[in-house]
């Protein structure tokens, strides 16, 4: 599970990092999707870790507060390049 998270989240980062070198508005939006679709798969391995007690609840709130924060940021980034 700890792997999952790892590359479900550092994918987040590279999948944003490859945007800014997008060949277009649709590969930006396209890129900027896999990233949310990666953090969505993270947070579920975050809760999942919670649930089987690998990260108590005083480290999975932050963690999951962090994840919505960027999923926020990633759909009002994908919104606006839409509109």
């Amino acid at each position: 599970m700890t792997n999952q998270l790892l590359r479900s989240g550092t994918s987040i980062g590279a999948n944003i990092h490859e945007s800014k070198y997008a060949h277009g508005t649709a590969d930006f939006i396209a890129k900027m999707q896999i990233a949310l679709k990666e953090c969505y798969e993270a947070e579920y391995w975050l809760e999942l870790l919670n649930r089987t007690g690998y990260i108590p609840d005083e480290q999975y709130k932050p963690l999951q507060n962090n994840c919505g924060a960027i999923r926020r940021m990633l759909i009002a980034s994908i919104n606006t390049v839409k509109s």
